[in-house]
């Protein structure tokens, strides 16, 4: 297979899978998704083309964003070459569905996926292709069987791949989602790999698509659980203080939002991960005992789920 139906290859696939869990989304919600599809201007930093679909203000999703992209640029970013130095300024291509789901309810957590391929060709050699992505959870409220569920259905996609993709990946999400300004996990992790292209382009591409195609079985039964709990306003009121959490590691430590804005992407399509409503407060701390001062000291820290 050329570099060329490689490509091809993984778009197609994201296409479908973008289509997949938005109807997945909406068939909970009863709200269609917004597909708002764009092309870059000629003379941008970036060429390419993309669909950001955007669900916002239903009953069940205050907002959910699930993002394709398909961009080619003249100098690949330095956010995207932290493993791979020598690639450092060449010409990429990159194709990659990313998403976030924000419920409204606070007992259903927030959830994030990513999968992706980058094509970079240096000046002297042939194109260079790898792939990355994982996804993670972010509750505001802790339920050991959510966590258990979720990262079980992580382990079941990653082990035709290896009995040590897992545990591996497993820690490389604790790592990376990490507040490390604050010394405090974004959430319960889940798995998150990056520069991977052990095995060449069908294996990382096999693995990437197992992760992809567990997204639905991993969030959905968790979010039916929680979506219709009972809550008030203190509920409301801790949820938007986490989510403000959120919103710091987004900015401050996310090399895909870091990639999107340096690389010239599309601002709206980057920035749909944030929760639309979200507050801070001066060194808030839970009450002792309460199900708020659980989530901090028994979910958002490292833990072996299985």
């Amino acid at each position: 297979m050329s570099a060329v139906q490689q490509v091809q290859a993984v778009r197609d696939y994201l296409l479908g899978l973008q289509q997949t869990i938005t109807a997945a989304c909406t068939a909970v919600d009863g709200t269609p998704f917004l597909g708002d599809g764009w092309q870059k201007s000629p003379g941008e930093p970036l060429q390419g083309n993309g669909i950001t679909m955007i669900l916002e203000d239903g009953p069940v999703f205050e907002r959910a964003g699930c993002g394709f992209s398909h961009v080619t640029g003249p100098r690949l970013p330095a956010s995207a070459t932290q493993h791979r130095p020598g690639l450092a300024g060449a010409p990429f291509e990159a194709v990659g569905v990313s998403l976030v789901f924000h419920p409204r309810n606070p007992y259903a957590p927030t959830v994030h996926m990513n999968v992706r391929m980058l094509t970079a060709t240096p000046a002297d050699g042939e194109p260079v292709s790898w792939f990355g992505g994982g996804m993670d959870l972010t509750p505001y409220y802790g339920f050991e069987p959510d966590a258990v569920h979720f990262h079980g259905a992580c382990r079941d996609a990653l082990q035709p791949f290896g009995a040590d993709k897992y545990p591996r990946f497993k820690t490389w999400c604790d790592d990376y989602f990490c507040l490390k300004h604050r010394g405090e996990q974004r959430g319960i992790g889940g798995i998150f790999f990056d520069d991977f292209s052990d095995g060449g382009f069908e294996a990382g591409f096999a693995m990437m698509q197992a992760v992809g195609n567990a997204f639905t079985g991993a969030y959905m039964p968790i979010l039916a659980r929680r979506k219709d709990t009972p809550h008030g306003e203190r509920e409301r009121q801790f949820q938007l203080y986490r989510r403000g959490r959120y919103v710091e590691f987004n900015l401050v430590w996310d090399r895909g939002t870091h990639f999107g804005l340096q690389s010239g992407g599309r601002t709206e399509s980057i920035l749909m991960s944030m929760p639309p409503l979200a507050s801070w407060a001066y060194r808030q701390t839970p009450t002792p005992g309460s199900p708020e001062d659980d989530l901090v000291r028994n979910y958002i820290v490292r833990r072996d789920w299985l």
